[in-house]
């Protein structure tokens, strides 16, 4: 048997597929493709989570696309973190080219192109459906992440979330937030001292800055009602197709913390909320999160430790997690470690980095006997790439260099009048484009603020009178004193008046005498 022929069998033996599959593409050994020799993924496995990676323009995110349309076609909804505005061509079908018809004959699949059902979202108040949060379901620990408070400051945070728990008033925005920081260290200074012990000014005074600093980033958009029901992620179209829900962040990319925040919100939203599955013949959801490394540069290590445990636990529910980024390391280990799917597009040795991270790449993929993986790495051609998977019985899968099938959907974005004709259509955007605003801590505490201010103005003014009559008193006992005083001085001064008068006409008639 002859070199091709065994590779031939290793590939079609090691990815033999008893249930349903994604068709990734076709192997190639020594740069060619062989015609038939696919490469499949089973369904089974996708939510063992996986990791497209490459240098830029090696393809990766086609890669993305070609699985998410596969996916929504075995009737998978799939979630796309869209960073870069590429992946709303999903909506519209593809067109066949020259070059699409040549790499296809060499895969020795037809082609097709058609449209997958897509709705567009956003964060950041853009076009598409609103997706936004409470503070509560936000959470204190997040909220402290995301304004990089420190330990004694995300203490005051989990603190005042405790008090309007307590109290049963609603945190819905940033506005219901500031107000109950301002709440700590005045009217309410007293009451949640004796409950939950002192809050410094100092710290309530940092805390409400880096909410302003937020809300200068736009989060106000994103904290409000109605939130998102992440239900609703869960859609199929009337030919039973998944959706793929796009969420467009390509206007956030600077504020890699808030997306970073929002990405762990979102799973831990899912993880609370999905019930137990259990082993699936295929994943209920599949999320891809394009350019992975912002979700992890600027991540703490708690946030690190909360990625990886809900990593770990989300795939009971049924729920696989993609990450593409341009490097594997951008990636922590312990996050790679528990990734069932790697997809490993070509990576360039231009430093001696680049040649050390290429090296730590290929330790991470399975021997070979027909490839030396670091050489392979740096030589893929652009829409070629490296994968392994796991198969049916959780068994990696033998490497194999794939020449990448092309998406049946457009590889371009949508025109911004097409973008419109989306969101005119869409039925999910009407039910979260109104902001409602319901009684919640901001209302409530202004009313406990009120009222407290009414009581202290009544006290005063009960002061006031009682200063007013015991001034009123005095005023009367002197003036009663006084009239006395007059009287008694009238009295003498009409005596003296008699007695003088008396006294004269006495002396004149004396004189007379």
């Amino acid at each position: 048997m002859g070199r091709k022929d065994s590779f031939r069998e290793h590939i079609i033996k090691g990815y033999k597929s008893q249930g349903d599959f994604l068709l990734l593409g076709g192997a190639m050994l020594d740069g060619e493709s062989l015609p038939e020799t696919f490469v499949k993924i089973p369904l089974k496995t996708m939510n063992r989570h996986g990791l497209i990676a490459g240098a830029t323009g090696t393809g990766k995110t086609k890669s993305l696309q070609v699985i998410a349309e596969q996916l929504s076609e075995k009737g998978i909804p799939v979630l796309l973190m869209d960073m870069k505005g590429d992946l709303s061509g999903l909506a519209k079908p593809g067109t066949e080219e020259s070059f699409i018809t040549e790499r296809h004959k060499k895969i020795g699949l037809p082609y097709k192109s058609r449209s997958m059902p897509v709705e567009l979202m956003t964060i950041s108040g853009g076009d598409g459906v609103k997706l936004r949060a409470t503070v509560t379901e936000f959470g204190p620990v997040l909220l402290s992440r995301v304004m990089e408070l420190n330990d004694v400051q995300s203490g005051v945070v989990s603190i005042l979330f405790k008090y309007c728990d307590d109290h049963k008033m609603p945190l819905i925005d940033l506005q219901d937030f500031k107000k109950i920081l301002q709440y700590s260290i005045n009217e309410g200074k007293v009451e949640i001292t004796a409950e939950y012990g002192a809050i410094s000014p100092a710290t309530i005074n940092i805390i409400i800055r880096k909410i302003v600093e937020l809300q200068q980033q736009g989060a106000d958009r994103f904290f409000g009602e109605p939130s998102f029901n992440v239900d609703d992620l869960l859609r199929q179209d009337a030919d039973g197709n998944g959706f793929i829900s796009i969420i467009r962040v390509n206007d956030i990319q600077n504020r890699p913390k808030l997306f970073s925040t929002f990405m762990l919100s979102l799973l831990a939203e899912i993880y609370a909320s999905f019930p137990e599955e259990g082993d699936l013949s295929k994943p209920k959801l599949a999320i891809f999160i394009d350019e992975a490394h912002l979700v992890f540069s600027e991540a703490s290590k708690t946030l690190l430790d909360q990625i990886e445990t809900i990593i770990k636990l989300i795939r009971s529910k049924g729920v696989g997690v993609f990450f593409c980024t341009q490097n594997p390391t951008d990636v922590p280990d312990e996050v790679l470690a528990q990734l069932g799917l790697k997809v490993q597009h070509a990576l360039r040795a231009f430093t001696a980095k680049d040649r050390k991270n290429i090296k730590r790449t290929a330790e991470n993929y399975p021997l070979s006997d027909f490839y030396r993986t670091d050489e392979l790495i740096t030589s893929l051609g652009i829409g070629e790439a490296m994968v392994t998977a796991l198969n049916e019985k959780g068994i990696p899968t033998p490497l194999a260099a794939t020449l990448v099938r092309a998406p049946m959907s457009r590889m371009d974005i949508l025109s911004e009048e097409e973008i419109r004709e989306q969101v005119k259509n869409s039925a999910l955007v009407k039910a979260y484009e109104s902001l409602s605003d319901p009684e919640s801590a901001y209302e409530m505490l202004k009313k406990k603020i009120e009222a407290a201010q009414s009581k202290k103005h009544q006290e005063k003014l009960r002061k006031e009178q009682g200063k007013s009559r015991t001034v009123r008193k005095k005023e009367s006992v002197i003036e009663k004193m006084s009239k006395n005083t007059m009287v008694r001085q009238v009295g003498r001064t009409v005596a003296r008046e008699v007695v003088r008068g008396v006294l004269g006409a006495l002396g004149v008639s004396n004189i007379r005498r």
